[in-house]
């Protein structure tokens, strides 16, 4: 009997960290196909692809040991029913998701989550934690450390400026919140002027505002699309895009990030086939759903090829302007301005307003049919808090700068600086050897490290020499493309940036991330 029990414990270990490994391997496989896919005809060249065989090989074992490990411990407690699920019920948390969580993102947590203590201008405060989220003792320990901003998405660094005295006369007027959705009391005339700023500013007949980003996502393609659509996605859209693509109850198929061919093939599938569960019928419409400018990859959209396909097929255009309306184009208009395409040629621009305008929620600017559908058939005209008062002045003061209706070329020049900087920060890291994603203007730069140890103590090391950046794992990138993410703003100085530069010329040198020959250095 007791072999019988030690033969039984042998094979359910094997069979769970098995599992683990098979996954993981397939995962491997199936990324790495597709990323070799994806960039075929991207605008920038598939640095990352190649890369030293060393590399991959620890960067697979370091995950194979956590996944080891972790095996181990849930093993264990399986045995002597530590946190086990109660009988008779199936387990809450099971599957690889909360596996990771519990076994590789608790372990790195310090890097993630570190608390803001002032405004997030070019430099900030964050406060010093210590301890360990795995077993519990991560804390604040009451001290604040100065640091270099690289990681928020102040790019027009409009969160250190005089809209104050505005934002402070909205409040006085209408409170911090309206108190209701927009269809039950909870729409003030700020907000009819804010969207008929967004419209004016992207060329559109008219404009909704959301409370949140996020949601104008989630919320708005349901009201667009449903059963017997079709929507065409690429593989690198946001959570906020995948989770209103599954919620509208179209047919959802994803092409390979930024590659107008691959999208033309499915088009043509798509057409031919029809809906393939009911009877090969024609599509009630096909929608094409893109971001301007990705936020983990720092590209930018192809959008010229993009237009003439949707033209082509008769689709329709969604795009996420989360991350490039006031980032980039001449006058911070967006990829639209970028591309030299015209906003007549987009159904629907949707953006944020809590990156480029240091403010909060979201919009829709397309049609006028387009919109009045939008507020009556939104889930978030009904059920969401309308977008607070003062973030609407906030934007609408941002606005009027960037279109220089407040008298100045301060809105001008922020634009310009930002794009200076992101030119002059991503050049000065690929001179270094560096692996840098995205495109040369991008002012999110992503610098690839593809192990989950080396990022822990790269973002380590930087916070040690005062400088606060964002890194990426998993699942916000590919399990294997680890990497820093860092995002530039027009409130940066060159100074700023050659002292972070000089950092991290010596933290990458330490942890072997020059990749490629070293075209010049630092004075």
């Amino acid at each position: 009997q007791s072999m019988n029990l030690k033969d039984t414990l042998k094979l359910n270990f094997l069979t769970l960290f098995s599992s683990r490994i098979r996954w993981c391997s397939s995962y491997f496989r199936t990324r790495t196909t597709a990323m070799a896919l994806s960039f075929e005809t991207s605008s920038q060249p598939p640095d990352h692809i190649h890369v030293p065989l060393y590399v991959s090989i620890y960067t697979t074992f370091s995950y194979m040991l956590m996944f080891l490990f972790g095996s181990l411990i849930q093993f264990y407690e399986q045995v002597v029913e530590v946190n086990s699920t109660p009988k008779g019920y199936a387990p809450l948390l099971d599957g690889f998701n909360p596996f990771y969580t519990r076994h590789v993102y608790l372990r790195i947590a310090q890097c993630f989550n570190r608390p803001v203590g002032s405004l997030p201008g070019a430099w900030f405060d964050l406060y010093e934690r210590e301890g360990s989220a795995f077993d519990g003792t991560l804390r604040d320990t009451g001290k604040i450390k100065r640091c270099l901003n690289l990681g928020s998405y102040n790019y027009l660094g409009f969160s250190e400026s005089s809209c104050i005295d505005n934002d402070v006369e909205a409040l006085q007027k209408y409170s911090p919140s309206n108190c209701g959705s927009r269809l039950h009391h909870g729409t003030s005339d700020i907000h009819r002027a804010l969207e008929r700023k967004v419209a004016e500013y992207l060329g559109k007949d008219d404009a909704i505002i959301f409370g949140m980003g996020y949601a104008t996502n989630s919320t708005t393609i349901p009201a667009l699309i449903g059963k017997g659509g079709l929507i065409l996605s690429d593989t690198l859209n946001h959570a906020s895009l995948v989770l209103g693509c599954r919620a509208s109850g179209a047919t959802v198929r994803v092409f390979e990030h930024n590659n107008a061919k691959d999208l033309e093939r499915k088009l043509k599938a798509a057409l031919k086939s029809g809906q393939t569960t009911n009877n090969n019928k024609p599509w009630e419409k096909i929608l094409i759903i893109i971001e301007g400018l990705y936020s983990m990859e720092g590209d930018i959209a192809l959008l010229p090829e993009i237009v003439q396909l949707k033209k082509k097929y008769k689709a329709y255009l969604y795009i996420d302007e989360a991350h490039s309306i006031g980032a980039i184009g001449r006058t911070g208009r967006g990829v639209c301005e970028y591309s030299g395409v015209n906003t007549g040629d987009v159904d629907v621009l949707m953006g944020t307003f809590t990156k480029s305008f240091a403010s909060s929620g979201g919009y829709i600017a397309a049609s006028q049919d387009i919109i009045n559908s939008l507020r009556s058939s939104s889930f978030s005209s009904y059920y969401d808090t309308s977008m607070s008062p003062v973030c609407a002045q906030q934007t609408i003061t941002v606005l009027n700068t960037l279109m220089g209706k407040d008298g100045t070329s301060i809105g001008a020049d922020r634009i310009v600086n930002l794009r200076k900087n992101s030119i002059y920060f991503r050049k000065k890291l690929k001179e270094r050897g560096f692996i840098v994603l995205g495109n040369f203007d991008s002012p999110v730069i992503p610098l690839v490290m593809y192990s989950p140890v080396v990022m822990t103590s790269f973002s380590t090391k930087c916070l040690e020499r005062n400088l606060a950046i964002v890194v990426v794992g998993y699942p916000a990138t590919d399990l294997m493309l680890c990497r820093a993410r860092f995002c530039m703003s027009s409130a940066h100085k060159i100074e700023d940036l050659d002292f972070a530069l000089r950092e991290i010329d010596d933290i990458g040198e330490a942890h072997l991330l020059r990749f490629h020959p070293v075209k010049a250095s630092l004075p």
